[in-house]
């Protein structure tokens, strides 16, 4: 059996480095004895959110999304925060801040790499059942893109319909809502913990448990 090429980093310089995101460029050894540039995006850890509820409706929001100049209908989703933050944390955080909801049963959907030819961004997309809304007199607050965001619930079988006709386009959001509709089938009995171990990198540093 022949073995796998290395591909090992001869130099890497740094591009950029911005709020979220950074840039470097490795010189990557190919086989043969070449060499050739490989570009990557640095990005943090990120999750996505199914919010599902018991009558099989699930929680959109439509925000503005300035790289493609337009409002797209997505489950709620953020960047990790911190390098301590596990992604159910995030994820409760963003659902309390997008959603207004809290959630008793946390579950792993999928993890997924966005782009990898490119960037070495991961999402873990969780499952969050048993929902309730947050308390009119609990302090809650929205803040930019937030402040005018919209929400609405949709059955879970024709959020999927909308994933095949076009009308959802975020990724992570097709691959969530098409994730919760296979593990429907199995009553959820095959889903991992929310707190399963997951290959997240933030920007300028590895790690192999993820928890972060």
């Amino acid at each position: 059996m022949t073995e796998e090429h290395a591909y090992d980093v001869l130099a890497s310089r740094r591009v950029f480095d911005g709020r979220v995101l950074s840039v470097r460029s490795d010189r990557v050894l190919m086989p043969g004895g070449t060499d050739a540039q490989r570009d990557v995006v640095e990005l943090p850890g990120a999750v996505g959110i199914v919010a599902l509820r018991d009558d099989g409706r699930v929680l959109l929001v439509r925000q503005y999304r300035h790289p493609v100049r337009r409002r797209l209908w997505e489950i709620p989703a953020g960047l990790l925060d911190s390098t301590s933050e596990t992604p159910q944390d995030a994820g409760e955080r963003e659902l309390f801040e997008e959603g207004g909801l809290r959630a008793s049963g946390w579950h792993t959907l999928v993890d997924t790499l966005t782009s990898p030819g490119m960037s070495d961004e991961t999402i873990r997309i969780l499952l969050a059942r048993g929902l309730t809304s947050i308390d009119a007199d609990e302090e809650y607050s929205r803040f930019d893109e937030e402040a005018e965001m919209e929400r609405s619930w949709g059955d879970l079988d024709e959020a999927v319909r909308w994933c095949l006709d076009g009308t959802l386009e975020n990724g992570l959001t097709i691959a969530g809502l098409l994730a919760a509709r296979v593990a429907r089938e199995t009553r959820f009995a095959d889903l991992r913990p929310s707190s399963t171990p997951w290959r997240a990198r933030r920007a300028g540093s590895t790690t192999d448990d993820g928890q972060r």
